[in-house]
């Protein structure tokens, strides 16, 4: 009996359930029977991504690097194509039947129900055809788009270009990307495509059978919109950027130019360069592959990757090293008999006076000095071996930030070359070498080799009295009005910093008095500290380096210039190192004393100036004569 009730209670709770449903499902019909209506004689209920438009790059002091052209793009849903006789679009498109039937089988391979891009950046006059005969198109539609405008075409390298997405960088977007999106390849459009892409929208409309759009889908509830990018304030300086471009037009080689304080890069140039408008449109892969074909290697970024030996510039490093481990103090002097000489090996020096100082073997480029200084730090007898002595020393050098990554906000930074000891293993066995067999890295030669950005970056740190903060091209982000600056790290050497004294004051003579002096005395209003250098090269002339910082207190700017096969520091580097200084320094850009200096860079100008050098020398000689320092007689090191 008891069972019975209990079968009961379920069928008439069932029935009142059916029951329900029912009801619901009549309320439903009845109430949105209108929309289903509607739906229904649309025919298509069309879902269009909105692609948002990207974030703008601007200038340290806010002038537009990159911004953004409205253009169209024509996209095509497969599944909605009821087209027999492609010839007239494809006339309209001004494209072959084959180059038609090519692109749509691609197309559908990626899908055959998403809309996706068939022809982007169509001009504005195929726009305005295709508008009028779309209900021709069905299953074809436009979709607005933007391109990367470059209002002022420098920085190449490093504001990068944007590109069509490829098959594996759609799987990995998990679902943001879909073919015909673009996204950063290279720059800071890659490094920063997060901060910049934006969010893409959507918008949901319905389409009659003529493919023409009647309307929003439900007052538009479902659609969402696109969310513009983060602007980009970046640390360039726009004028230092451009007038540092033209210095090296005609060149091979780079430029690097650091704000000391912040660790922000105010001009970074790699020569040659391109245009960076041609990497975006419809003849982009055209124009990137006749790039990567030129034997100049325009598309290489020589500032963050090409690596050459640093030269007499890395005497520096080891002047430093020297005071930090205790083996010279500023009065240690040497003598230098036209070279470095032990046993069979000769390291040769330019003809200078002898004995000299810290401070004097700095200003005159001493090769033999630093033979012996680099001797006494490998071999101190506090440590057990050969590769104690060395690794302390490699370590030291890295504390600079040379011979590894500083962390540059740009992709393919290379490391530079600071060998570790299994490598002269390799070369002499183990254990069966010593300082004598890699003597020339005390001059910055042999196996060593950095980037000019890390020269750049060291300098900064000699500015800076032992520190560095971590290089970079973005100082902020703008989003909606406000502005979040972005942190960087702070790298500390350990040295007392009383050290840097000697090496900064020797450097300060290097551009009046020193191997820098064949055009340094015409820049002594910026109290310019540098550093010439040469750097060998096995497959010609070698390349001409120079570092810098200016001035001498409170430091603004450092620099380093590395021009290829243009033999010593002080004949081209060195010069564009002082121009760069003084345009970001001076008012007058550049000052009338100094614009046959620019002649001589920028044309080639062989300056009337340049025959009086000697005499102009020999004043020079007699100003500094009561500072008892050594000059050289000549410009080479």
């Amino acid at each position: 009996m008891i069972i019975h009730k209990s079968r009961h209670k379920v069928v008439v709770f069932f029935i009142i359930f059916v029951g329900v449903v029912f009801f619901l499902r009549l309320f439903f019909l009845q109430v949105f029977a209108e929309k289903y209506k509607q739906f229904a004689e649309k025919n298509v209920l069309s879902r269009k991504i909105i692609k948002p438009p990207r974030g703008l790059i601007y200038d340290r002091n806010g002038k537009i690097l990159v911004s953004n052209a409205p253009v169209y793009d024509l996209m095509v849903i497969p599944a909605q194509l009821n087209l027999e006789d492609a010839s007239e679009l494809c006339d309209i498109l001004q494209i072959t039947k084959e180059e038609y039937e090519e692109k749509l089988s691609e197309i559908k391979k990626f899908s055959y129900r998403k809309p996706s891009i068939f022809i982007n950046n169509i001009p504005l006059e195929t726009y305005g055809i295709l508008q009028e005969r779309f209900y021709e198109f069905k299953g074809f539609f436009v979709q607005p788009e933007s391109i990367r405008k470059y209002p002022y075409e420098i920085a190449a390298h490093v504001l990068g270009y944007i590109g069509e997405v490829n098959k594996e960088e759609i799987e990995s977007s998990e679902g943001y990307y879909l073919q015909g999106h673009n996204i950063g390849k290279s720059g800071l459009e890659k490094v920063y495509e997060n901060e910049l892409r934006g969010v893409y929208g959507e918008k949901y409309v319905l389409m009659d059978v003529y493919n023409t759009e009647q309307g929003s889908y439900l007052d538009g509830e479902l659609d969402r919109p696109a969310v513009t990018g983060t602007n980009l304030l970046s640390s360039l300086d726009l004028e230092l950027q451009q007038y540092a471009e033209s210095l090296l037009k005609g060149k091979k080689g780079s430029i690097v130019a650091i704000e000391p304080e912040t660790g922000e890069i105010l001009a970074i140039v790699s020569s040659p360069s391109y245009n960076p408008s041609v990497l975006y449109g419809r003849d982009r892969s055209m124009n990137y592959n006749s790039l990567a074909a030129d034997p100049d290697n325009p598309l290489f970024n020589r500032a963050i990757t090409a690596m050459y030996p640093p030269g007499s510039t890395f005497k520096v490093a080891m002047a430093l090293i020297g005071l930090k481990e205790g083996v010279i103090a500023p009065s240690t002097a040497y003598s230098c008999p036209g070279g470095y000489y032990i046993g069979n090996l000769r390291i040769a020096c330019h003809a200078h006076a002898s004995p000299l100082n810290l401070k004097q073997s700095l200003t005159q480029s001493c090769n033999a000095y630093y033979c012996h200084v680099f001797r006494n730090v490998i071999d101190l007898n506090t440590f057990p071996s050969i590769y104690d002595g060395y690794n302390n020393w490699r370590n030291d050098v890295i504390e600079f930030g040379l011979g590894q990554k500083l962390g540059v906000d740009l992709f393919n930074e290379a490391k530079g070359i600071l060998p570790k000891t299994d490598r002269y293993d390799k070369i002499y066995g183990r254990n069966r070498w010593k300082s004598t067999n890699i003597l020339s890295l005390a001059i910055g030669q042999a196996e060593i080799s950095l980037t000019p950005l890390q020269l750049a970056n060291f300098s900064a740190a000699i500015a800076n009295r032992g520190y560095y903060i971590t290089p970079h091209l973005v100082k902020s982000y703008m989003d909606e009005g406000r502005q979040y600056g972005k942190k960087y790290e702070k790298h500390l050497i350990q040295m007392d910093t009383s050290k840097y004294r000697v090496v900064i004051d020797a450097m300060a003579n290097v551009p009046r008095i020193g191997t820098a002096i064949r055009y340094g005395p015409y820049f002594k209003a910026y109290q310019i500290c540098g550093k010439t250098g040469t750097a060998q090269n096995p497959h010609g002339e070698d390349h001409s380096v120079f570092i810098s910082f200016a001035p001498k207190y409170n430091p603004k700017i450092a620099v380093a210039a590395v021009i290829e096969n243009a033999g010593q520091g002080a004949h081209w580097a060195a010069p564009i190192c002082f121009l760069v200084t003084e345009y970001y320094l001076s008012e007058a850009k550049p000052s009338e004393g100094t614009r046959w200096i620019e002649d001589i860079i920028i044309k080639g100008v062989y300056h009337p100036k340049v025959i009086k050098r000697v005499d102009e020398i020999t004043i020079v000689q007699e100003e500094n004569a009561t500072e008892s320092e050594t000059i050289t007689d000549e410009n080479s090191e």
